[in-house]
C-alpha cells in the first residue's frame, strides 16, 4: 500500500496543537503520526493514498479550530523510504513499556532484558511500540492473565501485540491488517520472536469477520483494536459478533475526548464499559469493555 506522509510546521509549536491536528485528521483518511520529542520539530503524518481525502483535508485547515494558529505541509509519497535508517535515527533506544517488556529492533545492541523481549524489523514508520497507543494497548496485555486464550488483533500492523499477547501464553492469535506491507513485515516478526506457532496473519478487515473466516462464532476471549476513532466505532458490531461472552476488547487509536462517543457506539452492541486510561502528555487514551 502507498502511503503519503505530510510533514507539518505548527505555530505556535505546542502539544494542544498537534493534538487537535491529529485528531482531525482522521476525518481525512490519516491513520498513523509520529510527534517529536521537541514540538519545535515538525509533525510527520501519514495517510493511504488511496484512503486520502483532499477536500475533508483542505476544509480541517481552513476551519481549524484554534484561533491564532498558522499550519504549514509539505507532501511527499512514503512508501520507499529506509524505514530502518529512520526507526535507529529517532527511535535509537529500545522501547520499555511497563519496566516489563522490551521492544527492539535488529539493528539494537546492548538490550536490557526483561519479563518480555520482542525483537522487530520495521519496515514502516509505525508499530513500533513507540506511538501512545500502542504502549497503552501493552500495558492493558502485560496486566491481563492470558494462558490458553483466544486473541484477536484488528489493524495488527507489526504485530508486536499479537506477538505479546503468545508469550503471555494466549493459546492462539489471529492478527488482520488490510495492509499487506503489513502482512509481509508481521509474518517476519513473528518468525523472529519464535511465535509462529501461536500468531497467523491474514489480509483483511473487518468483514473478515463477517464472512465466517475464524469457523464457529463467537470465537475470541480477547479482541484488539488500535486503528482510529472511525473505523473502531464502524467496526464495533463485527468485533462485538466475535468476543465470546465475558470476553475483553482493548482498543486505542483516538483521544481521551473520543471515549464518550467510543462507549456509547460500544454500548449499542452489548459491551460494557471497563475503564479507560489516557497518556496525560498527549491525551490519547484506551479504553477497556466486557461481552455482556
Amino acid at each position: 500500500m502507498k502511503y503519503l506522509e505530510f510533514t507539518f510546521t505548527l505555530r505556535p509549536a505546542e502539544s494542544y496543537v498537534s493534538d487537535t491536528l491529529c485528531a482531525l485528521l482522521a476525518d481525512a483518511g490519516f491513520d498513523s503520526f509520529v510527534t517529536p520529542d521537541n514540538p519545535s520539530e515538525p509533525l510527520l503524518g501519514y495517510a493511504p493514498k488511496d484512503a486520502f481525502n483532499a477536500e475533508a483535508f483542505s476544509e480541517i485547515l481552513a476551519h481549524f479550530p484554534l484561533p491564532d494558529v498558522s499550519i504549514s505541509y509539505t507532501q511527499a509519497e512514503a512508501e520507499n523510504r529506509d524505514w530502518n535508517a529512520e526507526w535507529e535515527q529517532h527511535y535509537f533506544q529500545p522501547l520499555v513499556v511497563a519496566d516489563r517488556c522490551v521492544v527492539s529492533a535488529t539493528f539494537h545492541t546492548n538490550v536490557p532484558k526483561r519479563e518480555y523481549n520482542i525483537t522487530i524489523n520495521p519496515r514502516m514508520s509505525f508499530g513500533t511500540g513507540h506511538h501512545a497507543t500502542t504502549s497503552l494497548m501493552m500495558e492493558n496485555i502485560l496486566n491481563t492473565r492470558l494462558e490458553g486464550l483466544s486473541v484477536l488483533d484488528m489493524g495488527c500492523g507489526t504485530s508486536i501485540l499479537g506477538i505479546l499477547c503468545a508469550m503471555k501464553g494466549a493459546a492462539r492469535v489471529e492478527a488482520i491488517d488490510i495492509d499487506e506491507w503489513c502482512i509481509v513485515n508481521s509474518r517476519e516478526n513473528i518468525e523472529l520472536n519464535g511465535v509462529a506457532s501461536v500468531v497467523s496473519v491474514q489480509l483483511g478487515d473487518a468483514g473478515t469477520l463477517t464472512r465466517g473466516t475464524f469457523g464457529i462464532v463467537p470465537a475470541f476471549d480477547l479482541v484488539l483494536a488500535n486503528i482510529q476513532r472511525n473505523v473502531v466505532i464502524n467496526d464495533l458490531p463485527a468485533y462485538a459478533a466475535v468476543l465470546r461472552t465475558g470476553g475483553k476488547l482493548f482498543t486505542s487509536g483516538f483521544y481521551e475526548a473520543d471515549v464518550p462517543a467510543v462507549r456509547e457506539a460500544a454500548e449499542r452492541c452489548g459491551l460494557r464499559f471497563v475503564s479507560a486510561k489516557a497518556k496525560a502528555d498527549t491525551h490519547w487514551a484506551c479504553a477497556t469493555f466486557e461481552k455482556l
